[in-house]
């Protein structure tokens, strides 16, 4: 098959990414004719380009009529975007479309409903915005990156194409992690039936760790939605000995580390590399996983189940499903420290069976996020969104 996919990269290096990535590796793998198309966000800087790529946000035409010639040249099949902020613009669905190919986008957030794209203001799960056409109230709140102008231009963007119904006519199949994220895009518009879910993967298997720590282990950025201080103050209300390791940055990087100065059971860790990373979270007892916000399908929650690691999480969201309480980790009630403390002291003391957790972390990590079956998702929604685009193509002529 031949195949286009569009990315733009984010400054600071994430999950979406590393999705983009690993689906090329796995598409090239497999012997298909993939070109890429690749725009990052480092390479705009200063005011003149900061202000071009603003403009360009809600239609570039650039990107566009590059996409409809390399869709062209390659005679690609399937035009398949990832993250399209802000170089790209939804004006690339139109040129993939304009070229021929059936258009697939993956759904990494809640960007077509939020755009802000995570569903979180003011330390909380934010709502306001689902399924309106034009979400001014971004604008009001300045959500986007604390900018009123950059939230303006999103606004813009959005009205822009919930006008023109990209949505509905542009794009022949989206691509969602999980069933969360699916009822809710599909509640703020999006065809329902249109939205295949097909879960993130490793490209490797990194095998079981040893589980052999008594220590838990927080993994992640340091920020405000990650709920790091439901963390810590969970860890305020222990009375046992119980050894936290903590590796990741971010702006709460000062609140963590004047914790770990008060507090000897916690132990910051920097930003840690991934090969000691690999040791450390297999050999933890728990992962924990605080955010406050509706995650999508985080990456680390299924590098922790490859090792074979079991997760505490918050019950929210995708999370709910993702971590099966009392099967593959636990469930904590979302910013209460003093429940995930007592999850914790349950799961740290002699009572739990950590090794049947850890037996079911692995398998749920081999039976859904290894490449083989993802593959083969993929393959019946590239299929589909072919089929849907010929019967568009008849149905109009």
């Amino acid at each position: 098959m031949r195949i286009v996919i569009c990315h733009n990269y984010f400054r600071e290096r994430g999950g979406e990414d590393q999705v983009f990535e690993d689906e090329l590796e796995l598409l090239t793998s497999h012997g298909h004719d993939v070109v890429t198309y690749v725009k990052h966000n480092n390479d705009v800087e200063g005011l003149g380009t900061t202000i071009k790529a603003a403009l360009g946000t809600p239609w570039n035409w650039r990107a566009a009529a590059d996409i409809e010639d390399l869709v062209r040249r390659s005679k690609a099949e399937v035009a398949h975007f990832h993250n399209w902020l802000p170089q790209i613009s939804p004006a690339g669905f139109y040129g993939a479309r304009r070229a021929g190919a059936a258009v697939v986008q993956t759904l990494h957030n809640y960007r077509w409903t939020c755009p802000k794209g995570i569903l979180f203001r003011d330390g909380q799960v934010c709502e306001d915005c689902v399924g309106m056409s034009l979400p001014w109230p971004a604008i009001r709140h300045s959500c986007y990156r604390d900018s009123r102008v950059g939230s303006a231009f999103l606004t813009a963007t959005f009205g822009l194409h919930n006008k023109l119904r990209t949505t509905t006519t542009a794009i022949d199949a989206f691509i969602a992690p999980g069933p969360f994220i699916k009822s809710k895009l599909a509640a703020a518009g999006i065809p329902i039936e249109r939205i295949y879910v097909k879960p993130n993967f490793l490209t490797s298997d990194p095998g079981p760790g040893a589980g052999d720590g008594a220590y838990f282990m927080y993994l992640g950025r340091l920020s405000p939605e990650k709920k790091v201080d439901t963390l810590l103050n969970a860890w305020r209300l222990l009375d046992a000995w119980v050894p936290l390791k903590i590796s990741g940055t971010g702006p709460l990087r000062p609140m963590v580390e004047a914790a770990a100065a008060q507090d000897p059971r916690i132990e910051y860790l920097g930003f840690a590399p991934d090969e000691a990373l690999d040791g450390l979270v297999g050999g933890a007892r728990a992962l924990i996983f605080t955010s406050g916000t509706y995650e999508a399908q985080p990456m680390v929650i299924l590098e922790t189940f490859a090792k074979g690691t079991p997760v505490i999480a918050a019950r929210l969201g995708s999370m709910e499903s993702l971590v099966e309480d009392g099967v593959t980790g636990r469930h904590f009630r979302p910013g209460d420290p003093a429940d995930l403390a007592r999850v914790v002291e349950e799961l740290a003391g002699p009572a739990t069976d950590i090794v049947t957790l850890r037996s079911n972390a692995r398998n749920k990590f081999l039976n859904n996020f290894t490449p083989g079956p993802n593959y083969d998702l993929l393959m019946e929604i590239y299929e589909e969104s072919i089929r849907l685009r010929k019967n568009d193509r008849q149905e109009s002529t």
